[in-house]
């Protein structure tokens, strides 16, 4: 018997079974009752002719028909609320259960969980921290903190050093994951947690949406277990912090996380330290990542092997980042002065690295010279780090330079070098026209000198370096507190009328006691008198006689201004008895015709700073009667060459010694 007769013959059996009404009903007639089943029939080859009475069968149509999917469906059941046990709960309740499930499990309670949970006081938001550090937890322990997780979510969850296998961990990340019992996750220091236990947590790195940051440092993540990470890493989740130290990524895991992190957005601190990573493919991935890659702030790469070679790859990266990295870290990779000047030729570019740290490298002396030049053009860098670079007097020379320009930079670290007197007269030259750097790091005691007297000379040397640093602290809290002042001047001003004459009687005459007491009063319009002064219009409204500066106070002399065009002045008010101190130095400057400036302020040495100084005279100054010295606006000549004097006088500092 063909197949053909085979189809047919079943099909007839199949009729028989619908048309019958004494036939046994088959379970399955209880699931689809209005099922009818029937077959198209096929057409008998060619070759093959019909014959007999069932050619007829063989050519009837035959069709298949399945009931609505209403009458499939019988009905759904909601997923279970994953805090249904967390309502109105207690703590006497949940130390019961988890004294229960502990002997359910024939496990022994922690004494450390119990303690803990004593101690929470508000179960209906977040508690600080769960910390089983140094506790060693077995799969029947893991299982049995579900019955706190349930019912308790916290900030940290501390697991460092548990002795996590992949059976506990596996548990313990999936509890993690479905009740959100975390936003930080230390995992570090577990050795055993196997590729079950990376892919369970790469499954709680992808579903979670409260996990911020994850410490897995001394966790291996190896070949097998990295492409699990990568995948969860690949998808922008809620993860922004991840420490990767000694985990042994050297190779196809790190090049399967970088691929990855280049399409994440929400990672923003990425720490790689100690992890063996070479200056070839390692560093070429680093390299790739930074050009793609706009989102990430911090990138550690302490104690690696980068060497120069690798540093010529992330340089190129380096270059792409006008966004995104802020902060740098090649702490001991092995980099020598040839690869400084990698460095050099890519800090021009970058606008957003404010942090980087050369520190334990061979640098010396020719590497800082080649550095100076690209920190110089950087506008970013506020805080570097030179500390044991291998650094003398000539080395000290090159960075006082840098700190004479840089109008920004806030810390320098030069500990562990051998900086003697020359160097430290370099510095301390430095800190004449450097008003931002606020903590310089030095070794605190003397280095040796062949001259004795020396020694007393780097003690205060030292001395008026920290001076320098405390001197340009106070002149930074000043400026911010007369920033804060500028921003309510400012706010005032946009409610300020519009009628110049209304408004300086009303505000005599509503607000005597804000006229007397700060001169901020009339900074409401000054925006409005900066923009007509230039051109004295007729209808200019005639300007107010004021005091002379009766409400500020002199913090320090200002030193002359040389090279300045005749005529030029720049004083500072005394005090007048019985008025309030006000933070930074008052300087009073005049011209014919333009009125009588006064201003805030608290560094006037360098070009840039100059421009802030400006900016606040258009917020806080007022206009006063006509006097024959020279207008604000003229002071930022004689300013525009510090540099230069500054280079000259470190030189001629350096020559003597």
């Amino acid at each position: 018997m063909n197949c053909e007769e085979q189809a047919v013959d079943l099909c007839n059996a199949l009729d028989l079974c619908n048309v019958s009404e004494n036939t046994t009903s088959h379970p399955a007639d209880e699931i689809l009752p209005q099922t009818v089943i029937d077959m198209h029939s096929q057409q008998p080859p060619e070759d093959v002719p019909a014959s007999g009475s069932g050619a007829g069968s063989k050519h009837r149509s035959k069709r298949v028909t399945f009931p609505s999917d209403e009458d499939i469906v019988s009905g759904a059941v909601e997923p279970k609320d994953p805090w249904r046990h967390a309502q109105n709960v207690t703590v006497e309740e949940i130390l019961n259960a988890y004294r229960q499930a502990c002997q359910k499990l024939n496990c022994k309670p922690i004494p450390k969980v119990f303690k803990q949970i004593q101690d929470l006081k508000d179960l209906t938001q977040r508690n600080e921290c769960l910390e089983l550090k140094g506790e060693k937890l077995d799969y029947r322990s893991c299982e049995s903190l579900e019955e706190v997780f349930k019912r308790v979510q916290f900030k940290v969850v501390d697991l460092e050093q548990t002795n996590l296998d992949e059976d506990g961990a596996s548990a313990l990340f999936d509890m993690i994951e479905y009740y959100e019992s975390a936003t930080h996750l230390n995992i570090s220091s577990n050795k055993h947690i196997g590729t079950r236990g990376w892919q369970a947590a790469a499954h709680m790195m992808r579903k979670t949406s409260s996990l911020q940051y994850l410490d897995a440092r001394n966790t291996p993540l190896l070949d097998h277990s990295a492409p699990f990470v990568a995948r969860a890493l690949r998808i922008s989740g809620s993860l922004s912090v991840l420490h990767l130290e000694n985990t042994g990524i050297s190779g196809r895991p790190l090049m399967l996380l970088a691929t990855a992190l280049k399409m994440n957005m929400n990672l923003r601190e990425l720490y790689l330290a100690e992890n063996k990573l070479n200056g070839l493919q390692d560093s070429a991935q680093l390299g790739n990542l930074l050009k793609f890659n706009y989102n990430i702030q911090i990138l550690d790469l302490r104690n690696n092997h980068i060497l120069d070679s690798g540093l010529a790859y992330i340089c190129e990266g380096l270059k792409e980042q006008r966004k995104g990295l802020v902060t740098l870290v090649l702490w001991n990779n092995q980099l020598t002065h040839n690869g400084m000047g990698y460095l050099a030729a890519a800090l021009p570019f970058t606008q957003s690295l404010e942090t980087l740290n050369l520190g334990h490298n061979a640098v010396g002396n020719e590497g800082v010279h080649k550095l100076k030049d690209g920190l110089i053009a950087n506008r970013s860098i506020l805080r570097l780090g030179l500390a044991s670079t291998k650094l003398s007097c000539e080395g000290a020379v090159a960075i006082a330079e840098f700190i004479a320009e840089s109008p920004r930079i806030l810390r320098l670290d030069m500990r562990e070098n051998e900086i003697k007197t020359g160097g430290l007269m370099a510095l301390t030259l430095a800190f004449k026209v450097n008003t931002s750097l606020l903590r310089l790091d030095l070794d605190r005691e003397p280095k040796k000198e062949t001259v004795k007297s020396f020694i007393e000379t780097q003690r205060a040397l030292l001395a008026d370096i920290q001076n320098g640093c405390k001197r340009n602290f106070i002149l930074a809290k000043e400026k911010e507190e007369t920033e804060q002042k500028m921003r309510q001047s400012v706010s005032m001003a946009e409610i300020a009328t519009e009628d110049q004459t209304q408004e300086d009687e009303d505000a005599s005459a509503e607000k005597p006691e804000e006229e007397n007491t700060t001169d901020d009063s009339d900074s409401d319009t000054e925006d409005e008198d900066a923009a007509e002064e230039p051109k004295a219009s007729g209808n200019t409204t005639p300007p107010i006689a004021i005091p002379a500066i009766n409400a500020c106070k002199a913090v320090a002399s200002t030193p002359p201004v040389s090279g300045s065009p005749a005529g030029i002045r720049v004083t500072e008010a005394s005090a007048v008895p019985g008025a309030p101190a006000s933070p930074g130095r008052c300087i009073s400057v005049s011209s014919p015709g333009r009125g009588h400036k006064i201003f805030m302020v608290t560094r006037v040495e360098s070009p840039p700073e100059q421009q802030q100084m400006t900016a606040l005279a258009k917020g806080v100054s007022e206009r006063a009667a006509e006097s024959q010295t020279p207008t604000q606006t003229n002071i930022k000549a004689p300013l525009d060459a510090p540099s230069n004097q500054t280079k000259k006088k470190i030189s001629i500092a350096i020559l003597y010694i």
